[in-house]
């Protein structure tokens, strides 16, 4: 996916669409995940933040992991391939971390996190969605090479 020579024109070259086939479908469940996210950690900073400060700020760094992976596979090429995949690395450590700590210690969680339980209250997106991701990316790579 590397293109770093410009075309016979001189011009820069174009980025890589990275939103190609199931790309697509990246895209969409991440921007789904995006609104999801934000949306519920904005309600409940904004109305409950007492009540699970921890919880409801972990779900507001997950819409903003969502909405940059989003961004990054829309952009395309390979800068933002790299910047996607290691923010789908950080987002499946964090979803395993949450999930385990979760489960682990039930106490420090009085509300959910999208996280919680291994995003059990997504259906289990956020823990399948990153190695979804980091797959896809890593094809597109070698596919380009």
């Amino acid at each position: 996916m590397t293109v770093t020579e410009p075309d016979k024109d001189g011009a820069a070259p174009a980025r890589r669409k990275l939103i190609t086939g199931p790309g697509i479908l990246l895209v969409w469940l991440y921007g789904v995940m995006v609104v999801g996210a934000v949306s519920r950690s904005a309600v409940q900073i904004s109305s409950d933040f007492d009540k699970a400060p921890l919880a409801y700020t972990l779900s507001a760094i997950a819409g903003l992991v969502y909405g940059f992976i989003t961004y990054s596979l829309v952009r395309g090429g390979e800068k933002a391939r790299r910047a996607a995949l290691v923010c789908c690395a950080a987002e499946l450590v964090g979803v395993l971390a949450v999930g385990a700590w979760t489960l682990a210690d039930p106490s420090a969680f009085p509300d959910a996190t999208v996280w919680s339980d291994f995003g059990m209250g997504y259906l289990f997106i956020p823990v399948i969605l990153p190695v979804t991701a980091m797959y896809w990316l890593n094809r597109a790579r070698r596919a380009a090479a």
